[in-house]
């Protein structure tokens, strides 16, 4: 970006992040596109760490989502390469031969095959990775990884992101403690099937890759696959999960093993501590909107309501105003192509129902609303009357701040 962007808002302050057993991080500049700053991130494994990921459902993937769907198969990690600045997406043999490159790189540092090595990418679409910038800077970079880098790892894979984003729990999983760590990016581009976001979480706990993946891919679906900020979604999304064993607790291999319901917990709650850090960071956002959806025919149609709610660019537009006009609520919720009769259906704002069975709720006063509105944090319900199925969904408000970020976004 030309000038540096106003922290958002709605920031929050970067947790303390101690260290993970199995996990060194660190992060340099390497000039990939950003002049001052870091924008290389490289994390090191212990050697057995099983890992898991969920990815962008574009047909349009960057090559580094491509390179680690792939490098999956074996459910096994030793490095991890993120940079930003460069989406590395739309490039063709060229993307492909800058991750090969970049691969080799890392698993030449940590003595491992280059399947092991994860890669990410995020920035601008459809200009060559300049990977030799890349394999110049790690092996300085290698050498200062450390087990209190995350920190600096959070603050180095930022593109238009005003503040850095992490999270910590423990949790006991039988006579163990282990802890869940976690850093993510995102600001723009965030929609569902993942957002303009990668995130990297990681655990010492023993876990193998088959429960990763199994409590990764409900946890996200329940999280990151909830927010939008402006319903596009990236080439670049990717979430992946590290478990590098070196708590020490009984090895489990079945994900419903009640033994296990603490680590899952703590494990959801850490995801969407993330993807709402990802919401207060909306480009230029001012608010965020909580989308409560109940009554519908299934969780499935709760949920895409809900989104369809989030997204609006006139329900944005209107808290981004601060109007309490909850027709464009009911225009949302109508237009979606789900299930809905407006007989039915119920909306409320800030706890305060408006419209209750399809007409305005007698003598409604609409003070306690417009109050709530000019809060940072929107609460939108929508009961529509019609079974049981419930749904959550994130996002904020649409400002002129957008605008300004994104038309100049190349710059």
């Amino acid at each position: 970006m030309a000038k540096a962007l106003p922290v958002s808002p709605l920031a929050q302050p970067l947790p303390e992040l101690p260290p993970l057993a199995g996990v060194r991080f660190g992060a340099t500049e390497a000039g990939i596109r950003y002049k001052g700053r870091t924008d290389l991130v490289m994390a090191e494994f212990a050697p057995g760490t099983t890992v898991a990921g969920v990815y962008t459902k574009s047909k349009c993937p960057g090559a580094p989502v491509d390179w680690c769907r792939a490098a999956m198969a074996d459910g096994r990690a030793r490095a991890l390469v993120v940079n930003a600045g460069n989406a590395n997406v739309f490039t063709g043999r060229a993307g492909f031969e800058a991750t090969q490159a970049n691969a080799a790189d890392a698993a030449r540092l940590v003595n491992c095959a280059a399947s092991e090595v994860f890669l990410a990418s995020t920035g601008v679409i459809g200009e060559v990775l300049p990977y030799q910038k890349i394999s110049a800077a790690l092996p300085g970079l290698y050498a200062t990884l450390s087990a209190d880098g995350w920190a600096d790892a959070a603050r180095g894979i930022m593109t238009t992101d005003t503040f850095p984003k992490a999270a910590t729990r423990t949790a006991r999983i039988g006579d163990t403690t282990v802890r869940i760590q976690g850093i993510a990016k995102g600001s723009g581009m965030v929609a569902p099937d993942m957002a303009t976001m990668l995130a990297f979480v990681a655990t010492d706990a023993k876990l193998p890759a088959s429960v990763l993946q199994s409590f990764l891919t409900e946890g996200v679906n329940r999280s990151f696959n909830c927010i939008t900020v402006d319903s596009d979604t990236s080439t670049s999304d990717m979430v992946l999960l590290f478990a590098t064993g070196q708590a020490g607790n009984a090895g489990i291999t079945d994900p419903a093993s009640p033994e296990l319901a603490a680590f899952r917990a703590a494990l959801d709650s850490l995801l969407l501590e993330l993807a709402l850090l990802v919401i207060r960071d909306g480009e230029g956002v001012t608010k965020m909107m909580h989308v409560v959806v109940t009554g519908a025919t299934s969780d499935e149609s709760a949920h895409r309501v809900a989104m369809a709610v989030a997204n609006s660019p006139l329900v944005k537009t209107a808290v981004a105003g601060e109007d309490a006009n909850w027709g464009r609520v009911v225009m949302a919720v109508g237009k979606c192509g789900e299930p809905a009769n407006r007989d039915t259906l119920s909306v409320g704002i800030g706890g305060t129902w408006i419209a209750q069975n399809g007409t305005v709720v007698p003598d409604y006063d609409e003070t306690p609303v417009v109050a709530h509105m000019k809060g940072r944090e929107i609460e939108i319900a929508i009961d529509l009357g019609l079974a049981n199925g419930t749904a959550q969904a994130w996002g904020c408000d649409l400002t002129h701040g957008y605008i300004d970020i994104n038309g100049s976004y190349r710059s």
